[in-house]
């Protein structure tokens, strides 16, 4: 279906992006130990740079925020060069790129910090799950709750690495405040337990979103800039009663902030909390002006209903684009997929399930090469 709105050109701040296709953020660890953004890197973003548009994997803001083993960060001149080496590949392969912006809080282990805590908005620790450190699989702790000191400090992380994004080439940032990262446990009433100016009332729980967001906004200008939310989630042990009121909310702030685009997570592929009815991206619609990214577990044929129902204006997709590096290609001419139900070598290691995936051009020409043969 080559005259598939999803397949057409979309314009997003300035730029014409060559699809309405979205590689969606994909934390992959390949970066070492040290958190440097690196060549392998790189490989995987040029072989899928004919997406509309690129959302790089969670890079850490700090060191505090990390929380996931060989995940890149963003905090030193080092950092900035790994990206800018793999900005200038992509920008090469005529593809654009944004950063997401992370910190973990909560969802994270005083492994990874010398033995300190992790902080977060209060101190209550995920249940119902562990987590993979440095030093093995462990359970989570309990973490400190954020003094006045670290909300301030960890802002003005957010804004650096906002200047180091825009230093290394990037052509836009997303601030990641879904999946029950720092940013979404003092959006969710559940972990947000706060009696001060950050936690409580809806405008509360906000503030701190708002402060990071009047942060990035003063490096790049709105239009250039997304946010993500999970409204629907349930990962890291999110999910509270009043998340339609919340996330509907933090929407109408947004929008007022005239930000570039919302990601929004509306699909269910990643858990859902059930404490309702999902939200959809057509209420979003209704509370968001700017760009609608839809994602988490979209077909091709969903997509496309998606946006030629208005609801979204792109849709991300995220395991079929690791082990088909082509996928715009395989949707516009109907290819077959590989299989992406595989995930033993996604996370870790070097190329093995990270770069060495075929293009259907590859795969059939192997194919037609044997028969000959």
């Amino acid at each position: 279906m080559t005259d598939s709105a999803l397949f057409q050109p979309i314009e997003w701040a300035g730029k014409t992006l060559q699809n309405k296709m979205v590689l969606a953020p994909m934390t992959r660890g390949r970066a070492g130990n040290e958190n440097i953004p690196n060549k392998i890197m790189g490989d995987q973003y040029v072989q899928r740079a004919d997406a509309g548009l690129i959302i790089s994997e969670a890079t850490s803001i700090s060191p505090e925020g990390v929380g996931w083993v060989n995940a890149p960060g963003i905090y030193t001149d080092e950092m900035v060069e790994g990206w800018r080496s793999i900005i200038n590949r992509v920008h090469n392969a005529g593809g654009k790129i944004v950063l997401q912006l992370w910190h973990t809080g909560r969802a994270s282990h005083s492994d990874f910090h010398n033995g300190e805590l992790p902080f977060s908005a209060s101190a209550i620790k995920i249940e119902g799950d562990e987590i993979h450190t440095p030093k093995g699989k462990k359970p989570y702790e309990v973490p400190r709750a954020m003094t006045a000191d670290d909300i301030q400090r960890t802002v003005e992380d957010f804004k650096k690495a906002a200047i180091n994004a825009k230093a290394a080439g990037f052509d836009g940032i997303e601030v990641h405040a879904a999946n029950g990262y720092l940013i979404n446990q003092f959006l969710d009433s559940r972990s947000n337990q706060r009696d001060d100016a950050y936690g409580g009332s809806l405008e509360n729980r906000y503030r701190f979103l708002s402060e990071v967001m009047d942060a990035v906004l003063s490096v790049w200008p709105a239009q250039d800039v997304g946010v993500r939310l999970s409204p629907n989630g349930v990962f890291n042990d999110m999910g509270a009663d009043d998340y339609r009121e919340t996330f509907t909310y933090v929407a109408q702030q947004l929008n007022k902030l005239k930000v570039g685009y919302l990601h929004v997570m509306d699909g269910l592929a990643f858990g859902f909390h059930e404490r309702g009815e999902p939200m959809t991206l057509a209420e979003f619609r209704a509370l968001f002006d700017g760009l609608i990214i839809g994602n988490c577990g979209y077909t091709k044929e969903e997509a496309e209903k998606r946006i030629s129902d208005g609801d979204g204006d792109m849709i991300a997709f995220g395991r079929p684009w690791i082990t088909n590096p082509d996928l715009p290609t395989r949707f516009k001419h109907d290819y077959p997929l590989t299989p992406f139900d595989d995930p033993s070598t996604w996370y870790g290691g070097d190329e093995e399930g990270y770069t060495d995936y075929e293009t259907y051009e590859e795969s059939s020409g192997k194919e037609a090469m044997s028969s000959l043969t």
